[in-house]
């Protein structure tokens, strides 16, 4: 990577990156190592992990450059906080002995944020990182927001505020801003992940498996109408909701 970023025999690319314009290639190569996963692809797996930790020391030279950390800092800080966070598995003995305590993890996590808070910014929010993806950040957020109490008890209490939600979309539809169906949809949207959390799916990868399946049955429906020699833009509704049954019945 030094070689690499070398201003007179290096890569222009490389020499020219920085934290910002790298940051979207490191996002994209984690999603292809969660692809390869889904996938279980083992070969692309090992090729996608090179990837990702291509990215780690390409951030990592970047900031030895400016005097930052370095890849061994990275490694240490990780080590370090890993073992921070398993006292049942690296603490005393009696705290090995005790094993795991529930909503430890949680609490350590607590603490490393109080003693990292910078003056004024005490919010249990802290921390939630706001380049995630939106469903995981909301469930994050639900799930900070919950940690100090501020939650329903039971799935019911949800489900009520999904339908208040779902009667608010309703009536900014009636009333023709769109900007302000944009903010109910938003709501509702949040109000299903806090669902999700409370029974405990990841409401990531449920979509992502949704999204497989529709992928799956649609090709499957595009398959059934070109061995008919039919056109599904050219099918009515009815039709098109054979095919679609059909297809459910198949993948």
């Amino acid at each position: 990577m030094a070689k690499l970023r070398d201003k007179d025999t290096g890569c222009p690319w490389d020499v020219e990156q920085d934290f910002s314009t790298l940051a979207p290639y490191t996002i994209e190569e984690a999603y292809e190592v969660a692809d390869a996963i889904a996938r279980n692809d083992m070969d692309d797996l090992r090729d996608e992990l090179g990837d990702l930790l291509f990215q780690v020391a390409f951030h990592s030279r970047m900031a030895e450059e400016q005097g930052s950390f370095t890849f061994a800092d990275v490694a240490e800080g990780i080590c370090t906080k890993m073992i921070r966070r398993h006292p049942h598995v690296f603490g005393s003995e009696s705290e090995r002995a005790r094993g795991p305590a529930k909503g430890a993890w949680e609490k350590i996590k607590a603490a490393e944020r109080a003693a990292n808070t910078r003056s004024g910014e005490d919010s249990a929010l802290d921390g939630v990182t706001v380049a995630l993806p939106a469903l995981k950040r909301a469930e994050k957020l639900g799930k900070r927001a919950s940690s100090v109490g501020f939650d329903w008890p039971d799935t019911q209490g949800v489900r009520a505020k999904i339908a208040e939600e779902l009667g608010e979309l309703s009536a900014a539809e009636c009333s023709g801003k769109q900007q302000d169906v944009a903010e109910e949809l938003g709501d509702l949207l949040f109000a299903v992940v806090n669902l999700a959390r409370h029974l405990k799916v990841d409401p990531e990868q449920a979509l992502t498996d949704a999204n497989r399946k529709f992928e799956r049955r649609f090709r499957s429906m595009e398959a059934d109408a070109k061995a008919g020699k039919l056109s599904l833009s050219k099918l009515n509704i009815d039709a098109l909701e054979g095919l679609w049954e059909k297809a459910k019945k198949k993948v």
